[in-house]
Formats: C-alpha cells, structure tokens, sequence
C-alpha cells in the first residue's frame, strides 16, 4: 500500500516519526522538509491531489491543529479528509466515511499518532448499504456542484 504525508512545519517532526516507524507501508513524502515556517494550504492541496489521482491510496496530514490542512485537503475533489483526536475517531471514519485522508494535530504524541495512523490503514469501510449510500450522496453532490 502506497501512503501519502505531508505537513506544514508545525508537523514536521511528527511527520519524521511516522515515516521512520511506519516500516509495512511505501511512505510518499509530499512535504514539508523542514520546520522553516510553511503554508499549510499548499500541502494540503498537493496531498489532496496525489491520493485524488490515485497516485497513493491514503494520505496522512498533519499540522498545528490538524485542522487547517484537512480543510485544504477537503478542497480537492474526491477527497474525505478526517481530522481524527483518536483510534476511535479513526476506526470509525473509515467505517462510516470511507475516508481517504487522516489529517492530525501536530500536538498529538508519537506513539498515539502511530496509533490512529495504523488503526486508519488497516480499517475497511463498512459493508452496510446505508453507509455506502451516504458516502455516495456526497460524491454525487460533489460531482452535480463542482468542476475539476
């Protein structure tokens, strides 16, 4: 599985740990290189792109609040981007909304970030018809008011 990351530089450090420790995964790194003060739109944006392209399958976003990005990440068509505080918000936005982007606070600590990134990639979205016709929903709402 191919994953994309990216961070402004308030996620930098962050971004390094998971990359060093997330060894069952090909890790594309789509930036930031350092924690010289970036905008965290244009990260967003290019990660929202590569997964849209399907150049990785996820991507994992991070920065200050995790907030920001995933709002720029949510930008880009086709893309469900979660800003998660837990393995439980995790679990359950693959679950629920078969979300392809996992944003994440910079202030989150490594091992739990380890955590949610892991529990993100290995959860499949829910097999259930009223979950598929949700996500659906917004993919069609999506495709009726925007042009990209």
């Amino acid at each position: 599985m191919k994953v994309g990351i990216a961070s402004d530089h308030r996620g930098y450090d962050l971004k390094k740990y998971l990359k060093e420790n997330l060894n069952d995964y090909e890790i594309i790194d789509y930036g930031t290189y350092s924690n010289e003060a970036v905008d965290y739109p244009d990260y967003g944006f290019l990660l929202g792109e590569k997964v849209s392209e399907q150049e990785v399958d996820y991507g994992i976003a991070i920065c200050g609040s995790g907030i920001g990005i995933s709002i720029a990440c949510n930008k880009v068509k086709g893309i469900r981007c979660a800003k998660v505080s837990s393995v439980s918000d995790a679990r359950m936005t693959r679950i629920d909304n078969d979300a392809n982007i996992v944003a994440i606070s910079s202030n989150t600590k490594n091992e739990e970030a380890l955590e949610i990134v892991n529990v993100f990639l290995t959860t499949a979205f829910s097999q259930e018809e009223r979950h598929h016709r949700r996500v659906e929903k917004i993919k069609k709402y999506e495709e009726e008011h925007y042009e990209c």
